[in-house]
């Protein structure tokens, strides 16, 4: 009754071993999905992710998200090795009066245009950091007050052809 009304479980050393190494699995593993080599934009694997994860001995904070831990370790890898976020790839359906001026306010936040038609509406696919999703996407909507519309394609850009090789 004592450990219900005021104390925690008491977790083994190997329960709490093997739930670390899991958590650590776990960021690797966000780390090879969000990321890719920036000068053959291809994806790490998790094998090689993690072989660099112990290299800058990364120790995982078991109270902190896996997410949360994968954006630091991103950040602590760019110092050792050629890595980065993968682009997202995007479509933009904006009302021809407002997407003129809209594009000028985007361009700064977009890598690549890839494509760009105007008809009754400017349609634009581009690549974007992942990082400038939400600030894009509150643009398209306060701008053209919910008519522009704004879709995902993929989450990451990634050269065709051999998508998981060592």
């Amino acid at each position: 009754v004592q450990i219900l009304s005021k104390g925690e479980l008491q977790v083994s050393d190997k329960e709490r071993h093997t739930q670390l190494e899991q958590m650590f699995r776990d960021i690797a593993t966000i780390v090879a999905d969000k990321c890719v080599n920036p000068e053959t934009k291809r994806p790490y694997t998790v094998i090689l992710i993690e072989r660099a994860m112990k290299d800058i001995h990364y120790s995982v904070k078991p109270h902190k998200s896996t997410k949360q831990q994968a954006l630091e370790v991103i950040r602590q890898l760019k110092e050792t090795m050629q890595i980065e976020r993968a682009h997202m790839r995007l479509r933009f359906l904006l009302p021809a009066k407002e997407g003129k001026k809209l594009k000028e306010k985007l361009k700064p936040l977009i890598k690549v245009i890839e494509n760009e038609e105007f008809h009754e509406q400017l349609e634009i696919v581009c690549l974007i950091d992942p990082g400038c999703f939400r600030e894009i996407d509150e643009l398209i909507r306060s701008e053209t007050k919910g008519k522009g519309t704004l879709e995902v394609l993929s989450l990451k850009d990634v050269e065709e052809g051999d998508e998981k090789l060592e």
